[in-house]
C-alpha cells in the first residue's frame, strides 16, 4: 500500500506515532495496526538515527519497506530533529512530516530556527511539527512552574512559525516508565481553542489510559509512545534469556520481543478507538 502522508492521518482524526529504533519496532507497529485495522504513524528519531552510526538511509528505507507492505495506511515520520542537515536529508527519503526541535533555545530564537525549517519543509511538501514549552526527560521538568506551554503564546508562536502541528507541554514527560503522568486536561482545552494547528501530546508513555482519553478528548491530535515499546521489547528478551540462558540465535528472543510490541502497539491503538 502506498505511505499515508501524516497531515492526512491528523486530518481524519487523532492519531498515534510510535517510535521506530529497530526493524522488529517497525514490523511490530505495522502487525498491530493491520490486526487494529487502524492508520497509525512510524517515527524515527535523531537518537534513533545516532544509534545507527548517524546514517538515516538504512533505517529509513527499511521502516518505509515495512510500511508499503502493510495492508493498512502508515505514515512515516522524523522525529526531535535538532540537527539542520538531518531535517534536510528528510527529502531524500520517505518522510511526509518532520518534528524540528528548538525548543531547548530562547523564545525568539526558537522562532527563527523553526521558522526557517518550516519554510524549507513547505517547499518540499513536508509537514513540520514543533514543540513550545519544555516537556522534558527528567524527574520534575514536567511539573515544574513555568514551563508549561502557555495558549497565548502558542497561539503567537503559530503564527509566527507558520508550524502545522505542535507539541505541547501539558505533563507528559518524555522516557517514563511508570503510568503516573497527570496532565492538564483544562489547559489542553485551552490551547486546543487557541491554537489552529493540531496538538501533539510527546511522553505518553507514562500516561495512563483515561488521562490519554481526556487528552484525546480535550484537543490532543497526534500521541507519541516510545518507552512502552521498548519496555515490551526488553521484557520479553530479558524474561526469554532467564528462561533459556544457553540461547544464542537472536531470532529466538526477538520474535517474543516483537510480538510484546505489537501487543503494547495495540493496546495504545484500543485507546484512540474508545
Amino acid at each position: 500500500m502506498p505511505l499515508a502522508r501524516t497531515h492526512e492521518l491528523l486530518a481524519h482524526g487523532p492519531a498515534f506515532a510510535f517510535n521506530v529504533i529497530t526493524i522488529e519496532h517497525a514490523e511490530a507497529i505495522a502487525s498491530a495496526a493491520e490486526a487494529a485495522n487502524t492508520p497509525a504513524i512510524l517515527q524515527i528519531s535523531e537518537n534513533a538515527v545516532k544509534f545507527h552510526g548517524g546514517n538515516l538511509t538504512p533505517l529509513a528505507t527499511a521502516t518505509a519497506a515495512v510500511a508499503r507492505t502493510a495492508a493498512i495506511p502508515l505514515a512515516l515520520h522524523l522525529d526531535h530533529v535538532e540537527s539542520v542537515e538531518l531535517l534536510h536529508a528528510a527529502a531524500a527519503h520517505d518522510f511526509s512530516s518532520v518534528m524540528f526541535d528548538a525548543s531547548r533555545l530562547p523564545y525568539a530564537d526558537n522562532v527563527k530556527a523553526t521558522a526557517e525549517a518550516a519554510r524549507w519543509a513547505h517547499q518540499r511538501d513536508l509537514t513540520l511539527e514543533a514543540e513550545l514549552g519544555r516537556i522534558g526527560g527528567k524527574p520534575g521538568d514536567a511539573h515544574t512552574p513555568g514551563v508549561r506551554t502557555d495558549p497565548t503564546e502558542a497561539a503567537r508562536y503559530v503564527a509566527e512559525t507558520g508550524v502545522d502541528a505542535l507539541a505541547v507541554a501539558v505533563g507528559s514527560s518524555h522516557a517514563m516508565t511508570t503510568r503516573t503522568a497527570t496532565l492538564d486536561h483544562a489547559l489542553i482545552g485551552e490551547l486546543h481553542r487557541a491554537v489552529p494547528v493540531p496538538l501533539v501530546l510527546h511522553g505518553s508513555s507514562g500516561v495512563p489510559d483515561t488521562e490519554l482519553r481526556r487528552a484525546l478528548a480535550a484537543g490532543i491530535r497526534k500521541v507519541n509512545v516510545g518507552t512502552a515499546l521498548n519496555q515490551a521489547y526488553t521484557g520479553a528478551v530479558r524474561a526469554f534469556l532467564e528462561a533459556h540462558p544457553s540461547t544464542v540465535d537472536p531470532r529466538k528472543y526477538l520474535t517474543p520481543a516483537r510480538e510484546a510490541m505489537a501487543s503494547a502497539v495495540a493496546t495504545c491503538l484500543r485507546i484512540g478507538d474508545n
